[in-house]
């Protein structure tokens, strides 16, 4: 291990000193974030057999999605806050601590109440995770912030994609006790995240005087302006993951009941949503730093309002066909929209990363509350209708500032 820690720091100090990208942290990073998003996302693989077993309403299941976000959600904020003053090089560690235990206890819980305790520990895990490992991320980056964010959301979101697919050949078959097998993922991510503090350590002196040059470089906009900007971010943020929600908690409820498909069956449709997802998120990035970032956040929300309008209607094969198209699309909208933030308020990245990411997760997990009441009141195909029309606040992103356009005057 002493080994692995030493090349990579000094791999990372050469790369970081050139100004060039630090491919070894940023691919260590990814592929935490892979490891870490598996195995949050085994939370709503397992919601059916949840259900069944605590004989649990839809509105219950929603408030396990709620516990889980909004435990997120909250921390997230203060933990880029308190690290945009004071850097925590093995915070990433010690967060993944806490999904270890969350992950040992979901497979012996024998109540609601024990999940719902679970779940809450699982996203502390997750809050301590998004806002330190974007701020590295951006230490890495070598300046190309869009790809940097892009490769490390991918990670993400391709655990995401992974957890359903998982459930369906391992927890589903053999019960919700093999949970606890995932605690060894727990540990290997706790390993590379270690190695990954040895680099934060040696670099962050240079990467705070970095920030104060960003800083200073920075165009500054009137605060109106920003306040305003950060405004309509965020309702792009409640249309994008309210959406999200809706698929990633009720999809496979809504195959078995309009379908009539099987459990095992419905996680591979899930599976497929979440796997374009994860395909498509590397597009918002890299393509934000070469054509502006409001056009790719304008493309990604509005640009699948379509097909989300045309889901309720169409049948099984179209179902599955729509819902990998909508999350190829929908999936570049996050990166743009975290960089052109942190552009828009520089030298705040854990900050920006914490607000945005407890955002997404906090709404996730109320707009997953909500229509899980919505449901209960009325159907699951009802929920889907409603939920189809989300997308079309992305004709707000007209109102950002071009902020490309602002650097270059």
């Amino acid at each position: 291990m002493k080994i692995i820690q030493q090349r990579t720091a000094a791999s990372g100090v050469v790369a970081a000193e050139s100004g060039q990208t630090v491919f070894p942290i940023l691919l260590a990073l990814s592929f935490s974030h892979l490891l870490n998003d598996t195995m949050q996302s085994l939370i709503p693989s397992i919601y059916p057999m949840v259900k069944d077993s605590f004989q649990l309403s839809f509105s219950q299941i929603g408030l396990i999605t709620f516990t889980f976000q909004v435990s997120a959600s909250i921390l997230q904020p203060l933990v880029g806050l308190y690290t945009d003053k004071r850097p925590q090089p093995y915070a990433l560690a010690i967060g993944m601590c806490f999904t270890l235990l969350g992950l040992v206890s979901l497979s012996l819980a024998d109540s609601f109440h024990i999940v719902l305790l679970s779940v809450g520990l699982i996203g502390i895990g997750s809050a301590v995770f998004h806002p330190e490992a974007s701020r590295v991320a951006h230490m890495a980056s070598g300046g190309r912030h869009g790809m940097a964010q892009s490769l490390f959301q991918v990670g993400g979101n391709a655990g995401s994609s992974l957890g359903p697919l998982l459930a369906a050949m391992i927890l589903l078959p053999y019960g919700r006790f093999q949970i606890i097998w995932f605690s060894l993922v727990a540990l290997l991510a706790i390993f590379i995240l270690s190695v990954v503090g040895n680099w934060y350590k040696a670099n962050m002196d240079r990467s705070t005087k970095k920030s104060a040059d960003v800083t200073h470089q920075a165009v500054k906009l009137p605060t109106r302006t920003v306040v305003f900007s950060v405004g309509i971010l965020l309702l792009l943020i409640f249309s994008k993951y309210i959406y999200m929600a809706s698929i990633s908690s009720y999809f496979t409820f809504y195959l078995i009941h309009k379908f009539g498909v099987s459990i095992q069956n419905s996680q591979i449709y899930l599976f497929a949503f979440l796997f374009s997802v994860a395909a498509g998120t590397f597009i918002g990035g890299p393509v934000g730093d070469r054509i502006g970032r409001k056009y790719v956040i304008w493309i990604s929300i509005l640009g699948v309002a379509p097909f989300a309008l045309a889901l309720p209607y169409v049948n099984l094969f179209w179902t599955g066909v729509l819902s990998c198209v909508i999350g190829l699309i929908l999936s570049s909208a996050f990166s743009a929209i975290l960089v052109y933030a942190q552009e828009l308020i520089p030298g705040k990245v854990g900050m920006i990363a914490g607000l945005f990411f407890g955002f997404a997760f906090g709404i996730g997990g109320i707009g997953s509350a909500l229509l899980g009441n919505l449901a209960d009141k009325t159907s699951i195909e009802y929920v889907f209708n409603v939920c189809s029309f989300l997308p079309l606040i992305g004709l707000i992103t007209g109102f950002l500032p071009n902020l490309e356009k602002k650097k270059t005057a």
